[in-house]
């Protein structure tokens, strides 16, 4: 797994390419795991956070079958990836060129995606996506056009300012009030030993 081949190993229609093994599955459906450094089944104690497996309750392990990932000629499936472009055209895959569905999200990408300033809205620049959908008006169904766009990730807004410097004023007022409460704690603290102490001086 993870190591690149040349795509004359699997036919003369990927001359050219180069390929990158990026998974794959045994003849009874066992999927390679990275790390497992051999070429047959073993099981192992798998964990939360770990690929192949997610735990049903906290702090739960379990140990499961998993293949390695050194390849070998028990393997059903293997899964690829186009590193290269080679000579020839792959017939549904590198035929026809296929558009992002969805633009980028996040706003520092879309301002790289169309090298725009800091200044400009983004929000103009996001990326719609168009749909009809059959809408009844009366008795009738009419065809209606709608528009679909993700919701700006880190966008810095009016709103997220103001309460960004609201936030800071809260901070600075909890921390100003707790001095406050501590300088009066300690003056009272002085008043009470002083008392004390006269109080001792006059018994005796």
């Amino acid at each position: 797994m993870g190591s690149d081949v040349d795509g004359v190993v699997i036919g003369d229609e990927f001359k050219g390419y180069t390929l990158r093994i990026t998974g794959g599955n045994d003849k009874q459906g066992f999927a390679m795991k990275q790390g497992i450094l051999c070429n047959t089944r073993v099981r192992i104690l798998l964990k939360k956070r770990t690929t192949l497996y997610r735990p049903r309750r906290t702090g739960e392990r379990k140990r499961k079958s998993v293949r390695g990932c050194i390849c070998g000629p028990d393997l059903a499936v293997i899964f690829l990836k186009v590193l290269e472009k080679g000579i020839g055209e792959v017939p549904g895959l590198t035929d026809s060129e296929r558009p992002r569905r969805l633009g980028p999200k996040r706003a520092n990408h879309i301002r790289a995606s169309f090298a725009l300033r800091k200044k400009d809205d983004v929000r103009k620049y996001c990326v719609n996506r168009e749909y009809t959908k059959k809408v009844k008006k009366g008795e009738t169904e009419i065809e209606k056009t709608f528009y679909k766009s993700p919701k700006i990730q880190r966008l810095i807004t009016e709103k997220r300012v103001r309460r960004k410097k609201l936030y800071a004023k809260s901070k600075k007022d909890k921390w100003a009030a707790s001095k406050e409460a501590h300088v009066a704690y300690e003056k009272l603290l002085s008043k009470f030993l002083k008392e004390k102490k006269a109080a001792y001086k006059e018994s005796h």
